[in-house]
């Protein structure tokens, strides 16, 4: 994947997003998506390494679409300036303990965890750091994994969920709405030759924390 070709190619669709210039450049855009689901399907199979249960997952499945769904935005430029992939157990279609690659120009992150689960499955893992809070310290809390991504993220309730008291040791990821590890790195990073093993050891490093949100039934 020759990612100053896509940084390059962004950066000017950001500039001129219309279907106009679109149609200009889609043989363009076609080349790099080209390349772009080659590189993920490379990325799966480094992730398979580690994580088998992934193994089977198809590239494109994977990927998102380039074109915006304008139906209910104000800004109605009809492109993303991004290319993204969610490398999951249900690919592009559900993010939950699984992997998502982001590229855009000034922003190139690897994130895993889950995003906004549904009420049940995240009453689930409440449940679980709740009852389990001492291995969910021992995940998070990792020196690899803080070195690379510091803490948690996510949007957190202003007050303790219901069934839960404000003294309780966990009460600040129970109050977490979403449960998120990211890494950014710097276009200056990356090259053909090193940009697969970069990404695939920061998923890997997040792959306990994905583990623990599976186990959550």
């Amino acid at each position: 994947m020759d990612f100053l070709e896509l940084d390059n190619f962004l950066t000017t669709l950001k500039a001129n997003n219309t279907k106009e210039w679109f149609d200009v450049n889609r043989k363009r855009y076609e080349q790099l998506r080209k390349d772009w689901i080659s590189f993920i399907a490379d990325l799966i199979n480094e992730i398979a390494k580690f994580d088998p249960d992934l193994s089977s997952l198809n590239a494109k499945d994977c990927i998102f679409r380039i074109n915006k769904d304008i139906r209910f935005s104000k800004d109605k430029s009809p492109y993303k300036t991004n290319f993204g992939a969610s490398i999951n157990l249900g690919g592009k279609k559900e993010f939950v303990g699984g992997y998502y690659f982001h590229f855009s120009p000034g922003e190139i992150f690897c994130a895993g965890g889950i995003y906004m689960p549904s009420p049940e499955k995240l009453a689930a893992m409440r449940q679980e750091i709740d009852y389990n809070f001492e291995q969910f310290q021992t995940i998070i809390n990792r020196p690899a994994a803080v070195a690379r991504f510091k803490e948690i993220e996510g949007e957190r309730l202003a007050r303790p969920p219901k069934g839960y008291e404000a003294n309780n040791l966990a009460i600040d990821y129970l109050k977490m709405k979403s449960f998120i590890w990211t890494e950014h790195f710097k276009l200056s990073q990356l090259t053909k030759s090193n940009a697969l093993k970069l990404f695939a050891d920061s998923f890997e490093e997040m792959k306990p924390l994905n583990d623990f949100i599976r186990a959550c039934n």
